[in-house]
């Protein structure tokens, strides 16, 4: 009898996790009649083509306060209705959700520094070099704050010529010795290389990729079941699909290429959520580091991922949030400066603040099937009907 009780609570447990307890806009100070505004843009930039489907996810610190699927995850070879449980390939959010976060757990454990020049994990990470001969190093919250004198991104073709199929190593050796174009610290550049770093930084330090680890310390404590690296053949078929590639339209493989040449596990992309997995997560941010009793992360660590770091205040970001830089679109024209989120290739973004309580989850395929879909102006009109939706003092 004990077993199927315990059973009962596990089922109960994964239940609830998936699905954030539902209440009323008003419960957060939102408008329901003016959230309805969100399927009038949602539709109008479906029928313009610029995207097949949506997923969009509205709520605060204690739950959900709207939650609905919009279109279509499929339209070629056949339209397939999107479903709130749809999986997405969440392109760049990995970065903040799975990297970054995963980066902060060892910094709270004390096994690294934000101060740590890179070379102190991966010695053969080439510092900047001046006219003179002087070396710059750049440091672990260069990498966090696309500061680091890193490109954005590198030829996947030849590390495909080189090392082979699939790369991870390859990749790391080929980021490790490319030239950088500033000095850590001086310039902002937004680059998938740093995040691709942090990861082998987690790797070196743990001895586990950045799949395993997030997994272990975010996603399961977390109850996010549906969110991995390497979707298997059951979450596959929940999976929304983004573009061809030789030929096949990929649907549960990752559609960044940096990424897809290290197998799918990458610090830059990779990870697949659903968006209730994804508002479990921002209410985890809203609280401070903490869901349902389990704590990920201190709250002095949330204030400070969430704040631009002063040591790079020109970049506009924070450690790995980005709050205020050339890239933030997800905020709008109302919400204020400070409310942080990111955005990813695909189609997908997250925006979150603090001073008003709310979240916003969108994730889209725009990608699909073409690439042509573009959500930049929807992400901002969602974020303007949300913000403008606050009725509370």
């Amino acid at each position: 009898m004990k077993n199927y009780f315990f059973l009962f609570a596990l089922i109960l447990e994964y239940v609830f996790a998936q699905h954030p307890l539902l209440n009323s806009p008003e419960a957060i100070g939102l408008s329901s009649e003016k959230l309805n505004y969100i399927d009038t843009v949602i539709y109008k930039n479906i029928n313009d083509g610029n995207l097949p489907g949506a997923v969009v996810i509205v709520g605060g610190k204690n739950g959900v306060v709207f939650r609905k699927a919009y279109g279509y995850s499929w339209l070629v070879p056949e339209k397939i209705p999107m479903k709130l449980e749809t999986i997405f390939d969440l392109a760049s959010v990995t970065k903040p959700v799975a990297t970054a976060t995963s980066i902060m757990i060892l910094l709270e454990r004390g096994y690294i520094s934000l101060e740590d020049e890179v070379r102190k994990y991966i010695p053969e990470f080439k510092p900047y070099i001046d006219e003179s001969g002087k070396e710059y190093h750049a440091k672990i919250y260069h990498l966090l704050t696309h500061t680091s004198g890193l490109p954005d991104y590198t030829n996947v073709d030849s590390i495909k010529s080189k090392y082979g199929y699939p790369a991870p190593d390859g990749t790391i050796q080929t980021i490790c010795n490319l030239p950088r174009f500033a000095p850590p610290g001086k310039e902002f550049k937004y680059s998938c290389l740093g995040f691709i770093t942090l990861a082998e930084i987690v790797k070196r330090v743990t001895g586990k990729n950045i799949a395993e680890f997030s997994t272990e310390n975010i996603f399961k404590p977390l109850g996010m079941y549906k969110t991995t690296y390497n979707p298997n053949d059951e979450l596959k078929k929940l999976c929304a699909p983004t573009e061809f590639r030789n030929g096949k339209m990929i649907c549960g493989e990752v559609h960044d290429p940096l990424a897809y040449v290290q197998g799918g596990i990458s610090g830059n992309a990779g990870l697949f959520s659903t968006g209730d997995d994804l508002a479990i997560f921002a209410q985890m941010i809203l609280n401070k580091g903490e869901y349902k009793g389990k704590r990920i992360l201190g709250s002095k660590t949330i204030e400070l991922m969430t704040s631009v770091f002063p040591k790079v205040e020109f970049a506009g970001r924070g450690l790995g949030w980005d709050i205020n830089s050339a890239y933030m679109q997800q905020r709008g024209d109302i919400f204020e400066i400070g409310s942080f989120g990111h955005t990813g290739f695909t189609g997908t973004s997250i925006h979150i603040s603090f001073q008003e309580n709310i979240f916003i989850i969108i994730l889209t395929n725009r990608v699909h099937p073409d690439g042509k879909g573009n959500v930049a102006s929807l992400r901002r009109a969602i974020a303007n009907i949300i913000a403008g939706a606050i009725i509370k003092d």
